[in-house]
């Protein structure tokens, strides 16, 4: 279950409560009876990586996502870059 942090908008007392997803929000402050506002936090989840694919989740697939991804580093590396052009002179 999730914990939210709260703040009373009248006395400024804060506080977590834990609460389930299909709880309502608490709107009365227990120190004074005041109104409250739910708090944002920064989210604790970064992703790193080359990024997420569709068929990272997907079971029995794993052969077929990694000789594709293979054949396609052999085909980067074999490519040849095009000739520099000459300089033109005058």
């Amino acid at each position: 279950m999730p914990t939210y942090a709260y703040a009373c908008t009248s006395c400024d007392h804060a506080f977590d409560a834990v609460q389930s997803f299909s709880d309502d929000a608490l709107t009365l402050c227990p120190e004074c009876g005041g109104a409250l506002r739910k708090q944002y936090g920064s989210i604790g989840v970064t992703f790193n990586g080359s990024g997420f694919y569709r068929t990272d989740s997907r079971s029995g697939s794993g052969e077929k996502s990694g000789s594709a991804a293979s054949s396609k580093t052999e085909s980067s590396t074999n490519a040849k870059p095009a000739p520099a052009a000459a300089p033109a002179s005058t």
